[in-house]
């Protein structure tokens, strides 16, 4: 008898959480490396500025400000620059979920922070570079969602994300280095929640 009360107490619960809805968001990316490094005296290497079209899901925990947001941007080619010569490239997927804290107010302005972790999986190498690794790194995530006057689901978003990622670069010749790349992305799109 305890268990199926405890049961039915717990898909209570649980139903209460999940009662909240979906919210997909369509937006363009500037990706911003924010590092570079040194991989001997005078020769600094870093990878380009790039854009991306960047879908993500969020869910909306009930009525709480709490959401999480999976981003499914498409994938990504990193020149990689050596003194600012191009000498290689990498295409790379960034899958990124992140817990958001949503500031409900009386605007239509609703500021969000977040964080959360995110990946750098590699593949398709070219050039100079024979191997890149898959790496693991923290993610932040600051930004507003606006909905104006005559929207009922729509609205538009704009926020800026920090991914720390430093994946390791084997060169053809055998040399290896972390390239430093902890992109800083500048992100403006739509929004549409269920």
């Amino acid at each position: 008898m305890l268990k199926k009360v405890l049961v039915v107490a717990l898909l209570g619960l649980s139903s209460t959480a999940f009662a909240g809805g979906f919210q997909v968001k369509v937006g363009a990316s500037a990706i911003a490396p924010s590092a570079d490094t040194t991989v001997a005296p005078g020769a600094i290497v870093k990878g380009d500025n790039e854009i991306a079209f960047t879908p993500s899901v969020e869910y909306f925990f009930g009525d709480t400000p709490f959401s999480a947001e999976i981003l499914l941007a498409n994938p990504i080619n990193h020149d990689v620059l050596l003194n600012g010569d191009k000498v290689a490239s990498v295409r790379q997927l960034p899958p990124t979920i992140t817990a958001k804290y949503n500031f409900k107010n009386s605007t239509r302005f609703t500021p969000y922070v977040g964080v959360g972790g995110t990946a750098f999986i590699a593949w398709h190498e070219k050039g100079l570079a024979d191997d890149v690794k898959n790496t693991y790194g923290f993610a932040g995530q600051l930004g507003f969602n606006f909905q104006p006057a005559d929207a009922t689901n729509w609205g538009v978003y704009m926020d800026v994300r920090y991914a720390d990622l430093s994946p390791e670069v084997k060169l053809t010749n055998g040399t290896k280095f972390d390239l430093d790349l902890n992109p800083i992305v500048y992100t403006l799109g739509y929004s549409y929640k269920f």
